[in-house]
């Protein structure tokens, strides 16, 4: 491999490196996007919860003010027996008298119900008040250790990167855009070392695919400088061995 290769696996060696500096970074910005997302599903499942309460107390306003008209109805159906002149109006109006107070019952039980609903939805709702402040916490001392990370991690990916952009330099545009293109298809991995296949004289493989890679690509890239691609992932291809190299065989 002449000096063109070598570079480039100088290059990938330093790309991979300046995207696990970006990968730390990023993933230090997304703690605290996921402790604000768990804040605001908090907040509105808060909001729910009140929402809930509102509405079952309208629900209770309401039997409580029907609960009332029919104490009053009852008022009435009582004076009613007392001024009834025959025993049939006594038993009609005494007959009202109880189907009213039954529908009393129905409705006493009824505001009961909601009234506890109301209590458990309140107590539910302070719980989740008290998440939410745990949570803010949370998300402040986030907030606080990601300042600190970022300032960290972009001052080690502004040095990495100065170390990428020197190296590029010395290498020609073709193989440079190359890689580039490559390395965005393969989250940074442009370059594929060439392997033996096990078992088998002459086979060798891709490094990135694992697909067949014949010998006379082996013998090409030993001898001359030039970008040899697989034919199946389009990675660069180059050699590689314990001692540098990857000697053919004979």
């Amino acid at each position: 491999m002449g000096p063109v290769l070598d570079g480039l696996i100088k290059l990938q060696s330093v790309e991979n490196r300046l995207r696990a500096a970006k990968a730390k970074l990023a993933r230090c910005r997304r703690n605290v996007i996921i402790q604000e997302n768990q804040v605001r599903s908090l907040q509105n499942a808060l909001e729910a919860k009140k929402e809930e309460v509102q509405l079952t107390k309208i629900q209770s306003d309401r039997l409580e003010l029907e609960l009332r008209t029919k104490d009053e109805a009852i008022a009435r159906l009582r004076a009613s027996l007392n001024t009834a002149k025959t025993n049939k109006e006594y038993a009609a109006v005494l007959t009202q008298l109880n189907t009213t107070k039954a529908d009393n019952s129905k409705i006493e039980t009824q505001i009961l119900e909601l009234l506890r609903d109301i209590e458990e939805d309140e107590d539910e709702s302070g719980k989740i008040q008290n998440q939410i402040d745990e949570q803010k916490q949370t998300l402040e001392q986030t907030r606080k250790e990601t300042e600190l990370l970022t300032t960290k991690y972009q001052a080690e990916i502004e040095e990495i990167q100065a170390e990428w952009d020197q190296l590029a330099q010395t290498i020609p545009d073709g193989p440079l855009q190359v890689f580039k293109r490559v390395a965005e298809t393969y989250d940074g991995e442009a370059m594929a070392v060439i392997g033996r296949q096990e078992g088998k004289t002459g086979g060798y493989t891709c490094g990135g695919c694992f697909m067949g890679i014949t010998a006379e690509s082996v013998n090409l890239l030993m001898t001359k400088d030039d970008i040899l691609r697989c034919p199946n992932c389009t990675r660069i291809l180059f050699l590689e061995t314990e001692k540098g190299y990857l000697t053919p065989d004979a």
